[in-house]
């Protein structure tokens, strides 16, 4: 009964499709899989909001146009990869009657020229809702029974935060006990959406970007699977990014902890909330190679190991901006972060990391959230704080390993393969995490600074 969850890099074409039938075929046991969109489903879907937003005159025109690309996409891949004539056509219908929602939920954006986040979730949510129908209608075609589900329908609950939900876990293993696991015992496979949820009273709410790991996870939890594979179209966690590092090791075994850190500050490999759901069972994570299912790949797990040089991967983050705050008792006056965190959660924005001085609070946001957070708190500029300012050309780098905070030297020799490179670095934060240490270069010097660090702890040359 383990979780298999196929990300989009699984689901490019109907070759990709084919060979993840394929692979979930070659389990003895009923797996439930989880899918996300077919590769590119959801921008396109982001680019229909906002063209029916921006084009109410010419939305007769512009609408069956995103949908016939949508429709198009999905009947291509139908037609090359299920042949059975009969399930083919079913399988289009449930698609058709789909799009045929999603077309009336753009014309309403259209003349209302609105998008709420509850309508932008709903829409968000039609690339798996699509995709689960196509998966399950290719098992059939290959003798294998298969069923489709939606997440919302099957209670997946949620609490009521529209682009980053949380799932309500035991109202979740209830809702899925008594409908999933009915079907496995029958040899059905469920195919089921990743990404979204629902709230009480009937919401859509999404996970966030890659927020399909997540939900396979809450999945797992809910139906008290022992084990869940993350397929993708990579080995799985490596010690370094292999576009700016050549031939970094994979890593074969990382603990939650670990693994978190290294997705919430740049490893793309796995959402960096998918442990949250498995900590009390302690579910093993696999991560596995659709292109080469029998390598073994990354196991993520409960408990950690320290390596001989403890450090196990260094990752960046571009994607980040700092804004300073200064003034001479900013780190002494209370309330004085919970009126920050108060202004820039009211705007939607995450606080990645806050390191604080008795003259400066440090704030880590989005590069995206940088602008709006620093017009937010300008507004309270005066009394004890005295200025703002904003860094924009800057990167994080995250080096990872369970032991970094009780192994001596391990730190000198980061920093020392750093400044080898003359390389200055603006900040850094140590003793936050465990198994982590972040520290601020310029962004034109990640490359150099990830490398050395790698040469150092791992001998390749670059």
């Amino acid at each position: 009964m383990k979780v298999m969850k196929f990300g989009g890099g699984c689901l490019k074409n109907y070759e990709h499709l084919l060979k993840t039938a394929e692979i979930i075929k070659a389990e003895e046991d009923c797996p439930v899989v989880i899918v996300s969109a077919i590769s590119g489903i959801t921008d396109f879907l982001k680019k229909g909001i906002q063209m029916a937003k921006e084009s109410k005159k010419k939305a007769s025109e512009i609408i069956p146009e995103i949908i016939k690309d949508i429709r198009d996409k999905h009947e291509y891949i139908c037609e090359a990869s299920i042949k059975n004539d009969d399930i083919q056509h079913r399988t289009m219908d449930e698609i058709e009657s789909r799009l045929k929602k999603l077309g009336r939920l753009f014309y309403g954006i259209s003349y209302t020229e609105e998008v709420t986040k509850s309508l932008k979730a709903l829409i968000l949510s039609y690339g798996e809702r699509l995709s689960v129908f196509v998966l399950s209608g290719i098992l059939k075609s290959q003798c294998k029974d298969s069923t489709a589900l939606e997440t919302d329908k099957i209670g997946l609950i949620t609490d009521e935060s529209f682009e980053n939900a949380t799932a309500i876990l035991n109202e979740v293993s209830r809702n899925l006990k008594a409908i999933v696991l009915p079907l496995i015992k029958k040899g059905v496979v469920p195919v089921i959406t990743g990404y979204f949820g629902r709230t009480h009273d009937g919401r859509v709410t999404t996970f966030g970007r890659n927020g399909s790991d997540y939900s396979a996870a809450v999945i797992a939890y809910g139906i008290g699977s022992p084990l869940l594979e993350i397929w993708k179209d990579v080995d799985g966690f490596m010690s370094a990014d292999p576009k700016i590092t050549k031939s970094p090791d994979k890593i074969d075994r990382l603990s939650y902890y670990e693994a978190a850190e290294l997705s919430y500050f740049g490893a793309k490999v796995m959402h960096p909330r998918t442990v949250e759901p498995l900590v009390d069972l302690g579910i093993p994570i696999l991560i596995k190679n659709l292109y080469e299912p029998e390598s073994k790949g990354t196991e993520v797990l409960p408990g950690g190991y320290e390596s001989e040089d403890v450090v196990k991967s260094v990752t960046y983050n571009r994607q980040i901006s700092v804004l300073r705050i200064h003034g001479p008792g900013v780190g002494f006056k209370p309330g004085i972060i919970a009126e920050i965190g108060r202004l820039l959660s009211e705007k939607g924005i995450n606080i990645y990391s806050v390191i604080t001085s008795q003259t400066c609070i440090n704030l880590l946001v989005n590069k995206n959230d940088s602008r709006k957070s620093y017009e937010s708190i300008k507004k309270i500029v005066g009394g004890v704080i005295e200025r703002v300012d904003l860094e924009e050309d800057i990167a994080l780098i995250a080096v990872v390993g369970e032991g970094l905070l009780k192994k001596k030297g391990v730190m000198a020799r980061v920093f020392t393969a750093v400044a080898s490179e003359n390389i200055n670095i603006k900040m850094i934060s140590l003793g936050a995490s465990e198994v982590a240490c972040y520290f601020i270069v310029l962004e034109n010097d990640v490359e150099k600074a990830v490398n050395a660090i790698h040469r150092e702890f791992f001998g390749h040359i670059q």
